[in-house]
C-alpha cells in the first residue's frame, strides 16, 4: 500500500495539525474546510502555533486548501481524513459526499476521540467500509507518539496494516490497535483517572498544588501532572470525552465550564496566570470559593524523601504505602484507577501491553497501568494474548535492538559513562548512559575504546541511545571545579582528549553512524559532527551552545562548521566573510535546531545524512546505513589540508560586528569577550591575509580560546548560573 498525498477534511486545530504533519513526511495535503477562507485561516493558525506544528517552514508549502464545494479533488487522495466537529451529525452527512467523491482504493478515516467507528459508516458503499477505520491522534499531532487505529468488522486487515505501517514509519508514531468502544483505550482510562482525582480534590483534604505534586514526575508522569495537564487539554474536551462514557463528572467541572474557565484556552482554568509588575503571576483556583488564591508549595515529607530514589517502580511503591497524605491520595485514587483498567481492559484492547503503551504514548507515562500493577503487587487478568484486528499490527521486535542485544548479555565492555554493545551483524553499538547523557572522562575513554573495538572485531560503529536525549554536552561541573582550582593543564588535556576522542570518530577505520534523538547539545553535538553519516531522529534538537556559558566548541565543533561552510570553494575564492559570518551566527547566537530538517538547514547534518520518523527506530536504522556504507565500499577519510580561511579581513569584519551589536545594547560586555575568540577562530587567526588552513590548526585555535575563556570570572559565573539554575546568565 503507497500512501502518496492525503486530504484533510477539517481545519480546525486537530486537523491543521495533522496536516501539517502529513506534510512533514513530505507528503502533499489538500486541507478543506465548509469554504476556502476558512481553510486558509485554520492553516495560519497552524504557521502561528506553540510548539510549531512544522519542522520548518517550507513544510506548510506542501498544504493546499479548498472549500468542501471543492470535494470531488479528494479523488486522487491515497488517505483522507475527516476531522470536522466531533459531532456525529456533522460527520455523517460529510462522509455521505466523501463515499461519492472518493477514489476506489483511497482509505478513509476519522479523527474522532470517542464515537463508535461503525456507526458512522453506516449505509455507506461496501467498498467505503472496507477502505474505513478511525486514526485517532493526540494533540498536538506532531510531539504526542500515540495514533490510535481503530478498525470496524468491515475494515479490509489490509488497510489497517498500510495505515499502521504508515503512521508507524513515515508519521513516526506509536500505533495502538483499540477496539471500537467509547474513547478507545488511552482516554477511557484516562478520563475514570481524573474522575478520581476531582473527588478527592472535592473532598477538601488535598490541594490542587499537593495533587500535581503527587501525579507528576513523582509517578513517572510529565511535569504538566493533572490539573496543569486539564488546563491545556480543556475542560471543555474532558466534559466531552467524559459524556461519550457515559461518567458523570464532579460539579466542579460543570461549574467552570458554565463560567467558561475551561483553562489555557479561556486564560484561566485550574491555574490563572495575572499580570503584575515584575512580570507574572500564577494563581490557583481555590474549590471551595470558586476564586483564585496565590499558589502554594506543596509540603510532602514522604514526597521530597522519594526524590532520591531513581527507579520509577521503586518510587511508586515507596509513595503508595507512604502512612501519610500521599500514601492516602495514591490508595483513594491509583489503586481504583488500576483495578478499573484490568477490568475493562478485554473491552477496550487486544492486549495489555497495549494499555501500557497507549498510556505511555498519549499521556507521557513511564509506566503503563499493567506496569505498574505489577511493580505494586496489585492482582490483575492474564496478560491477553493478541487476537483478530490486532494481528495487523506492525511488530515492533526490530525496533529495540539495543534493549535486546543488551538482555541478551552481548555488552562488550562498559565503564560508568557508556557501553559496548554488539548488536549483531557485526555492528558494535556505543552507548552514553551518564545522566543527561553528560561527556566526561569514561565517556572519551568509551569513544576510543570503541573505535578500536569496531576496527578490530566489527565491520561499523553505531554511536546512540535509547534516552530522551542524545547528549546534553560536556560535564560542566567537573570543569567548573578545573577552573576554580586554576588546573590548567588538566583542562587543556581534556580538551585534547576530547578532540582526539571526536577525530578518532570521523578517521576511524570503520563506518561511524551517529544516531542523535532528542537534545544533541554543545560536545553531543560535537560528536554528532564527525560522524561518517547521521541517522537523526525528526524530533532532533541539535546545536553548539557553549556561548551560552562564555565558551566556544572546542571539541573540534568550530572547526568542523568552518570546514563545512567552505567545502568545495577554490582556495582563491574571492569573498569568504559570507560564509564565515552563517558559522557565527550558528554558534555566537547558539542556534538549536527545531528538528531534523532544521538541523540541516543550519549545517548541523549533511545532504547524505538521513532522518528517522519514528524515534523508537533510530537504532534499528542507524544498523542498517551502517552496514549499506560497509557494502558500498568505505574508505576512511582523510584530514583536511586546505581549508580556506580570511584573516584578518574576515577577523575584523566579524569583531566591527560583534562592536556595533555591544554599542546598540543588544549584548552583553562578556557576551563580546565571548564573540571576539569565536571571530579569531573561525577567521582562522589574525593572518595577514586569506589562506589555507589544516584541521589541526583550527583544532588548537579553539582549544586556545576555549582555555583564555575558561580564566574568564564571568565566564564561571555564568557556568555556575547553569548549573544552579538551568538557564544561561547574561553577565
Amino acid at each position: 500500500m503507497n500512501i502518496r498525498s492525503a486530504a484533510v477534511l477539517g481545519a480546525g486545530t486537530m486537523g491543521a495539525q495533522i496536516a501539517a504533519h502529513l506534510a512533514n513526511a513530505g507528503l502533499p495535503v489538500l486541507l478543506l474546510d465548509l469554504d476556502a477562507a476558512i481553510a486558509r485561516d485554520g492553516l495560519k493558525r497552524a504557521r502561528a502555533m506553540k510548539p510549531d506544528p512544522f519542522f520548518t517552514p517550507d513544510a506548510a508549502s506542501l498544504i493546499s486548501t479548498g472549500g468542501f464545494d471543492d470535494l470531488e479533488k479528494i479523488r486522487s487522495a491515497d488517505w483522507i481524513i475527516e476531522a470536522v466537529v466531533e459531532q456525529a451529525e456533522v460527520k455523517r452527512p460529510l462522509l455521505e459526499r466523501v463515499d461519492e467523491a472518493r477514489g476506489a482504493d483511497s482509505i478513509v478515516s476519522t479523527n474522532t476521540s470517542g464515537i463508535s467507528i461503525a456507526s458512522l459508516a453506516e449505509g455507506r458503499s461496501d467498498g467505503f467500509r472496507r477502505h474505513w477505520l478511525g486514526t485517532h491522534f493526540f494533540n498536538p499531532p506532531r510531539y504526542l507518539h500515540l495514533v490510535e487505529v481503530i478498525p470496524t468488522a468491515d475494515t479490509d486487515p489490509v488497510v489497517v496494516e498500510g495505515i499502521s505501517r504508515f503512521a508507524d514509519h513515515r508519521l513516526g508514531k506509536g500505533v495502538v490497535i483499540a477496539r471500537d468502544t467509547p474513547n478507545f483505550i488511552a482516554n477511557h482510562i484516562g478520563v475514570f483517572g481524573v474522575v478520581q482525582v476531582l473527588r478527592a480534590l472535592e473532598s477538601g483534604r488535598y490541594t490542587i498544588e499537593e495533587i500535581d505534586a503527587i501525579t507528576g514526575p513523582a509517578l513517572g508522569r510529565p511535569k504538566s501532572a493533572t490539573f496543569r495537564t486539564m488546563d491545556i487539554a480543556g475542560l471543555d474536551i474532558l466534559a466531552h470525552v467524559a459524556k461519550n462514557l457515559g461518567v458523570e463528572l464532579p460539579p466542579i467541572v460543570a461549574a467552570m465550564v458554565e463560567r467558561g474557565w475551561i483553562g489555557e484556552k479561556a486564560g484561566q482554568g485550574f491555574y490563572k496566570r495575572v499580570k503584575i509588575a515584575a512580570g507574572t503571576e500564577i494563581l490557583t483556583l481555590d474549590p471551595q470559593s470558586m476564586t483564585y488564591r496565590p499558589k502554594q508549595p506543596a509540603k510532602l515529607a514522604s514526597l521530597e524523601a522519594a526524590r532520591a530514589i531513581d527507579d520509577t517502580r521503586e518510587r511508586i511503591r515507596t509513595l503508595f504505602a507512604a502512612k501519610d497524605k500521599v500514601g492516602d491520595f495514591l490508595r483513594e485514587t491509583l489503586e481504583p484507577t488500576l483495578r478499573y483498567t484490568a477490568k475493562v481492559a478485554p473491552d477496550i484492547a487486544y492486549s495489555t501491553d497495549d494499555v501500557d503503551r497507549a498510556m505511555k504514548w498519549g499521556f507521557g507515562w513511564e509506566l503503563g497501568p499493567f506496569e505498574i500493577m505489577d511493580a505494586l503487587a496489585i492482582g490483575g487478568p492474564e496478560r491477553l494474548a493478541l487476537q483478530g484486528a490486532a494481528a495487523a499490527v506492525v511488530r515492533r521486535a526490530d525496533v529495540t535492538i539495543l534493549r535486546a542485544a543488551k538482555d541478551r548479555s552481548r555488552v562488550v565492555k562498559k565503564n560508568a559513562g557508556a557501553s559496548l554493545v554488539d548488536l549483531g551483524d557485526g555492528v558494535l553499538a556505543l552507548e552514553f548512559h551518564s545522566k543527561m547523557n553528560a561527556i566526561g572522562g569514561d565517556t572519551m575513554q568509551m569513544i576510543r575504546a570503541g573505535v578500536k573495538e569496531a576496527a578490530a572485531n566489527f565491520c561499523a560503529l553505531v554511536v546512540g541511545n535509547d534516552a530522551p536525549n542524545f547528549s546534553v554536552g560536556a560535564n560542566l561541573m567537573l570543569l567548573l571545579l578545573e577552573a576554580q582550582e586554576g588546573n590548567w593543564d588538566d583542562i587543556d588535556l581534556g580538551l585534547r582528549t576530547f578532540q582526539e576522542a571526536t577525530q578518532s570518530l570521523r578517521f576511524a577505520d570503520v563506518p561511524v553512524i551517529v544516531a542523535p534523538a532528542g537534545m544533541a547539545l554543545g560536545g553531543g553535538c560535537e560528536i554528532v559532527l564527525h560522524a561518517d553519516r547521521v541517522q537523526a531522529a525528526a524530533e532532533g534538537y541539535v546545536g553548539l551552545v557553549e556561548v551560552g556559558v562564555g565558551l566556544i566548541p572546542a571539541g573540534g565543533g568550530t572547526k568542523e562548521m568552518v570546514a563545512r561552510a567552505v567545502d568545495g570553494l577554490p582556495a582563491t575564492h574571492a569573498d569568504l566573510l559570507p560564509f564565515a559570518q552563517r558559522v557565527f551566527e550558528t554558534i555566537g547566537f547558539a542556534k538549536v535546531s527545531t528538528s531534523a530538517a532544521d538541523a540541516r538547514r543550519l549545517g548541523f547534518l549533511g545532504a547524505a545524512d538521513r532522518v528517522t520518523m519514528n524515534r523508537d527506530r533510530v537504532m534499528a536504522d542507524a544498523k542498517t546505513y551502517a552496514l549499506e556504507r560497509v557494502s558500498e565500499g568505505y574508505q576512511r577519510p582523510v584530514p583536511r589540508a586546505a581549508i580556506p580561511v580570511g584573516g584578518e579581513g574576515v577577523l575584523a569584519a566579524l569583531k566591527l560586528g560583534v562592536h556595533l551589536a555591544w554599542r546598540a545594547g543588544r549584548i552583553s560586555d562578556h557576551d563580546a569577550v565571548v564573540g571576539r575568540a569565536l571571530a579569531t577562530v573561525i577567521a582562522g587567526g589574525a593572518l595577514p591575509h586569506q589562506a589555507t588552513v589544516s584541521e589541526q590548526y583550527l583544532l588548537d585555535l579553539e582549544r586556545e580560546a576555549f582555555l583564555k575563556l575558561c580564566g574568564e570570572r564571568k565566564t564561571l559565573e555564568r557556568i555556575q548560573h547553569t548549573l544552579k539554575t538551568g538557564k544561561p546568565l547574561r553577565n
